[in-house]
């Protein structure tokens, strides 16, 4: 399970904004282009454990600044089901 996590957060920590729009659009989330690449850029280069309830609370504070509050709830939709 823990190679699982680990694979699952490297691909968070390396996504593009193309990616994340397909993994949006799988979950049935709504995003924009603009945000999904602001989301991306963000992210890059990061350190985030998304099975970490703090640690994904507080990345989802931060993605709330840059794209406001409810395409972060939408995001954390997409990282809930990444978790499942």
């Amino acid at each position: 399970m823990k190679l699982l996590q680990n694979v699952i957060n490297y691909k968070i920590n390396i996504i593009t904004g193309e990616e994340l729009l397909k993994y949006a659009k799988q979950f049935n989330v709504r995003l924009s282009k603009s945000d999904a690449n602001k989301i991306a850029a963000y992210l890059r280069g990061k350190s985030y454990n998304i099975f970490d309830d703090k640690q994904r609370t507080k990345l989802i504070k931060e993605v709330a600044k840059i794209t406001g509050p409810e395409t972060a709830k939408e995001i954390n939709r997409i990282f809930v089901q990444f978790t499942k």
